[in-house]
């Protein structure tokens, strides 16, 4: 992780420190005499821009869910988006400490946490609302639940970035990962997965309670069952 620079505010140096410290090594087990050694103020100085460490993690989120969905706002409407995202791929580093932090408020259950996952979820939702409006975003049977599943897909990387690195080679969230990882997305995002609807058709005659009459007559029990009653043979003509 890089140096906080030197041109920062001391409440802005004071608020990365934090941001490094509580990502890396949790919230419980930073102190605020940690945070100000890594600023490189005293511990009443950071009393006295903060008033708190609550106060001081509760201004941590803020400027997180900001980097964080700010910056995907700036990618959908960039002009030179090709520029944005080369930049971004190259300096993975860059955003280390904000990466940790996010992750680790998600997943540690606290309220404040919870709070985060919430505002990242209603700002993923007036983000897709605006691009449904300029027509780049298809609009959803469940808006609600579509802000949901690509918020939670957008801290999927974050969340297990041990095992994507396992599964494709790399030490963790590294940039060659991160830019393996834009195409793919971006063509399961843009073009979809299945080449027909009949899953999504199977799906809602389900959902609304229509049988599937395809297939013939089906047991109770599910089909890998071992126990499951073998269908009624076909009626033949000497039983009629």
């Amino acid at each position: 992780m890089r140096s906080p620079s030197p041109d920062l505010t001391t409440r802005a140096r004071i608020r990365d420190a934090a941001l490094a410290l509580f990502g890396a090594n949790g919230y419980s087990a930073t102190s605020v005499r940690a945070i100000a050694e890594r600023a490189g103020v005293s511990a009443a100085l950071v009393m006295h821009h903060f008033g708190s460490k609550e106060a001081l993690r509760a201004e941590c989120d803020a400027h997180i869910v900001d980097e964080v969905i700010g910056r995907k706002e700036q990618l959908a409407t960039d002009s030179d988006l090709s520029s944005t995202m080369r930049r971004w791929l190259a300096d993975v580093d860059l955003y280390r400490a904000s990466l940790d932090y996010l992750a680790r408020m998600i997943t540690d259950g606290t309220d404040a946490g919870a709070r985060l996952f919430d505002d990242l979820v209603d700002r993923t939702a007036s983000m897709i609302d605006a691009e449904v409006a300029a027509g780049r975003m298809r609009s959803s049977s469940d808006p609600r639940m579509t802000a949901v599943i690509v918020a939670a897909h957008g801290l999927v990387p974050l969340l297990l970035e041990s095992q994507l690195g396992r599964a494709l080679g790399e030490p963790g969230l590294t940039p060659a990962l991160v830019a393996r990882m834009t195409l793919p997305t971006l063509e399961l995002y843009t073009h979809g997965l299945y080449q027909t609807t009949d899953v999504l058709d199977a799906a809602t005659a389900a959902l609304a309670g229509r049988p599937d009459t395809t297939r013939g007559p089906r047991s109770d029990k599910g089909a890998g069952d071992p126990n499951q009653d073998p269908d009624p043979p076909p009626a033949r003509a000497s039983d009629n």
